[in-house]
Formats: C-alpha cells, sequence, structure tokens
C-alpha cells in the first residue's frame, strides 16, 4: 500500500502565470529531503492564463473553485490533500529552503500546534517599511502570525478549516482560532522560526507603497471580512 505524503502544500491561484513558477521551484527546493513525501496542490480560481500548464510542469496536482472566496479556495485544497501536514501558501511567494524541515521538527516535537511565518517583501521603501512595522506590531500584541500556515490536518479539520463566511481577513481568523485551540490542547500557536517566506509587493505596486495609512477605511473594511466589494477589488479581480 503507497503511503500517504508527509506534506500537502495548498496554493491559491488566480492567472497567476507570472509568480507560480517561482512558487512551485521554492517548494521543490524545500522538499528536497522529503522525497515521494509531498504533494502540492494548485486550486485554480477561474483562471484564463498558463497557471494550470505551469502547474503540470512542476508536477502539481489542479483542482478547481471558482469561488470569490478565499476560504473557500483554501478547504478546497484542503479537503482534495491526503498529507499528514497541511501548508498553505499564496502564489506570488516564495518559501525559504529550509521551511518544510523547520515545520517537520516543530511538529514532530509536539510543543506547539502549529502557526505562521516570518514574512520579508520583495523589496522596500519607507511606506512598506512602515507597515510592516504596523504588522510587528500587531504580531508583538496578538502573538498571532501569517504568511503561511502550517499544522496537522488532523488538527486543522478539527477547526472546521477555514471560515467560509469570511470573504477576506480568513487567515486572521484562522490564526486566533488555532491559537485558542493549540492553548486548549497545551501545544500553543507558534512563528515558525529559522525559516521565511518572501512575498510580491504588487499590491504596493498597484495601490501605493503607503495605502495602509492611506486607506485605513479600506483596511477597516477589509478586516472585517464581510465587505464583498472591496474583497473583490483586492483580491478577486485583482490581476497585476
Amino acid at each position: 500500500m503507497t503511503q500517504p505524503p508527509r506534506f500537502s502544500v495548498i496554493i491559491p491561484a488566480r492567472d497567476e502565470e507570472r509568480f507560480i513558477g517561482q512558487c512551485l521551484e521554492s517548494i521543490r527546493v524545500a522538499g528536497a529531503s522529503y522525497p515521494d513525501q509531498l504533494e502540492v496542490i494548485v486550486v485554480l480560481n477561474r483562471c484564463s492564463d498558463r497557471t494550470e500548464e505551469i502547474a503540470h510542469r512542476f508536477g502539481a496536482r489542479t483542482i478547481r473553485e471558482d469561488a470569490r472566496n478565499l476560504a473557500r479556495i483554501r478547504n478546497a485544497g484542503a479537503r482534495s490533500a491526503t498529507g499528514g501536514i497541511l501548508v498553505t501558501i499564496d502564489a506570488d511567494s516564495t518559501m525559504s529552503p529550509g521551511t518544510l524541515t523547520a515545520i517537520d521538527q516543530a511538529l514532530s516535537s509536539n510543543t506547539t500546534v502549529g502557526g505562521g511565518i516570518d514574512i520579508r517583501p520583495e523589496r522596500t521603501s519607507a511606506g512598506i517599511k512602515m507597515t510592516i512595522l504596523l504588522f510587528s506590531f500587531f504580531i508583538l500584541i496578538t502573538r498571532l502570525s501569517c504568511g503561511l500556515f502550517w499544522c496537522y490536518r488532523k488538527d486543522f479539520e478539527k477547526l472546521g478549516g477555514f471560515n467560509e463566511n469570511l470573504v477576506s481577513a480568513e487567515d486572521i481568523d484562522f490564526a486566533r482560532r488555532l491559537k485558542a485551540y493549540g492553548k486548549r490542547e497545551k501545544r500553543p500557536f507558534s512563528t515558525l522560526r529559522g525559516a521565511y517566506i518572501v512575498t510580491s509587493c504588487r499590491k504596493f505596486d498597484e495601490f501605493g507603497d503607503w495605502c495602509v495609512l492611506k486607506n485605513p477605511s479600506l483596511v477597516w473594511r477589509l478586516l472585517r471580512g464581510n465587505h464583498q466589494p472591496e474583497a473583490d477589488s483586492f483580491y478577486y479581480d485583482f490581476k497585476r
């Protein structure tokens, strides 16, 4: 009987031909120590470009979920997964080479329920530095982190996955629930150390490096998670 893979990496993708190759290559490098123990699932969301072709070239499996709802998109990938450990990453991000090894070691220690990761932007500026500073303050206060989630699939399923009633901020909501669950289980939520992701600055390129400070009402509506027009413009109809 074929053993299930150790890892399932889930990538939501909406017309990501510019970025998906870099993302998949970073996963291939990070998974080099886990031959035949890694599956990659790209969840195609209304794609009309070469995303699927590129995903298959890297050996990834593809499924489709056309909802304008990242929680549903991520959950579709998780339902299709067969690995014992779930990892989520966005298509415009790349993981550092030691990421999967660090995840394996952290979860095998049985001292953490999983968590997030350090995020590095692909470029920097005064506006981006200020955004990172604000985000760092949020992490310091809440002890949460996002960017890339990792946990055992059994724990993900106990939590019910991502909240599909939210059209944005589903990642923050999941982090909060994973943290609360980890506290009950005496396996605290943690930020992965010794690994990181590099993420694109395309939202800053489009909306401006100072967009977070200049558009607090937009940020607030996105954080509320129930404003479809803002979520559409920032996520589901966004193409760059």
